[in-house]
């Protein structure tokens, strides 16, 4: 017999799953025993709905303010082209994996933080060329970066 899935209240962003303040369902195993315990979630009742309700009321200006932020962010970092040295082989495989570590690096260099949970690659990099980065800076912006990927000078 297949269990019922559950209400909750996000109260992180998880991949996967759903952004802050999301309403989701999920199966009780994971709600009990991993986000209600690390305090990611709560159940989703009716006077936890209305007490939500009653905060994004509250914080309706500054989750504005924060997505306005982060579209501002977008645009800057949509003027950037980032570049990448990694060793590959005669017919430009990579020899290994371009990471998202490495892109918050690039962008560290660049004077922007983002964290490697933002950063997501629609086609993961296997060989040289130019490639796409997409930065999630908000359930609702995203900033788009091309990079080139280039063989490492010995």
């Amino acid at each position: 017999m297949a269990s019922r899935n559950i209400e909750i209240i996000l109260h992180a962003d998880i991949e996967g799953l759903g952004h802050k303040y999301d309403i989701v369902r999920v199966r009780p195993g994971y709600a009990w025993n991993y986000l209600i315990p690390k305090g990611l979630a709560e159940i989703a009742t009716e006077s936890a709905k209305r007490h939500l309700e009653a905060h994004l009321r509250q914080i309706a200006h500054k989750l504005a303010q924060e997505k306005s932020a982060a579209q501002q962010l977008a645009e800057k970092l949509s003027q950037l082209r980032l570049e990448i040295r990694m060793p590959a082989g005669k017919e430009g495989k990579l020899f290994g994996a371009v990471t998202p570590q490495q892109i918050v690096a690039i962008l560290a260099q660049h004077g922007y933080t983002a964290e490697r949970r933002q950063v997501h690659f629609p086609v993961p990099p296997r060989s040289l060329g130019t490639y796409e980065v997409v930065i999630r800076l908000h359930k609702e912006v995203t900033a788009t970066l091309p990079l080139e990927v280039l063989p490492e000078e010995l």
